[in-house]
């Protein structure tokens, strides 16, 4: 009886894990499928599951119908260098941020964590209009280094929280150590501390670049041409016949890329960063 009642529980498990799966991949094969699919098949009903593919809709990324360029390439390079520098910027700030709350006592510094978190409660929605008027005054509006200091604000309360638990879990043992041996306060973190973070390190990265790579609201409003990114971009895809979901979906195939690589690249320090401290002995 206990033998069955097992197997029946791991046959439930895996019936819930492959219906967990379903819904986290079906969008995607949906988003593939439509980018190869002419704008009959798109629009067809019932959907059509097999059909004969085309490329069309990926040369239209690049080239319009006209056969000029279009303007696909000067927004990916703008998320790349805006997502890029902004998770840089947020992990070393945030790293120094945290190891400064996880070792030294200071007055304060609940409500100092707490503020830094708060920072994560509002909607965009809530402080769009004061940041449009303090980016046209100061002239940040529709800039790289604008969005790139906008992006680092807004990723450095996840990046401390997250990286003070990788500190708070490292022996200060290890430090005292390295400070007896002679190494500076400095030289013990660059060498003792970060690397036994490097975990925490790749995912706070990688979240911080999903963030940033992601963000629609704020590029909408507060960039136009020069500083613009992909996520925009593609919400004024319409042409003459309507919105060009094809092409969208080609753009966004495209778009995924860079991070879903990035991803794997780090996918063992973040499988490791993401299970960190949850079982101990």
């Amino acid at each position: 009886m206990f033998e069955k009642n097992s197997f029946m529980k791991r046959i439930l498990s895996w019936i819930i894990l492959l219906i967990i799966l379903f819904v986290t991949l079906f969008p995607l094969y949906w988003l593939a499928v439509t980018a190869l699919k002419n704008r009959i098949q798109i629009f067809a009903i019932p959907p059509m599951f097999t059909f004969k593919s085309t490329l069309e809709n990926f040369s239209l990324v690049f080239t319009n119908k006209a056969g000029l360029p279009t303007n696909f390439l000067f927004f990916f390079r703008n998320s790349i260098l805006i997502s890029a520098l902004s998770t840089i910027f947020s992990v070393v700030l945030g790293s120094l941020a945290a190891y400064s709350l996880s070792r030294f006592k200071m007055a304060g510094k609940n409500d100092l964590m707490f503020f830094i978190l708060s920072t994560r409660m509002l909607p965009p929605i809530a402080t769009l209009v004061p940041l449009f008027l303090v980016y046209r005054n100061l002239g940040l509006s529709d800039t790289i280094h604008g969005m790139v200091l906008l992006y680092t604000m807004f990723n450095l309360g996840f990046t401390v929280w997250v990286m003070k638990s990788f500190f708070d879990e490292i022996p200060v043992e290890y430090e005292e150590a390295a400070l007896v041996d002679g190494y500076s306060r400095w030289e013990a973190f660059l060498f003792v501390v970060l690397p036994q973070s490097l975990t925490g390190l790749a995912s706070t990265a990688v979240f911080s670049l999903i963030a940033s790579w992601n963000e629609f609201v704020y590029g909408s409003l507060l960039t136009t041409r020069y500083a613009r990114t992909v996520p925009p971009a593609l919400s004024v895809r319409v042409g003459s016949e309507g919105y060009e979901w094809g092409r969208i979906a080609a753009t966004a195939s495209l778009y995924i890329i860079p991070v879903v690589i990035f991803t794997f690249l780090v996918r063992k320090s973040l499988l490791r960063g993401l299970t960190f401290g949850t079982i101990k002995k």
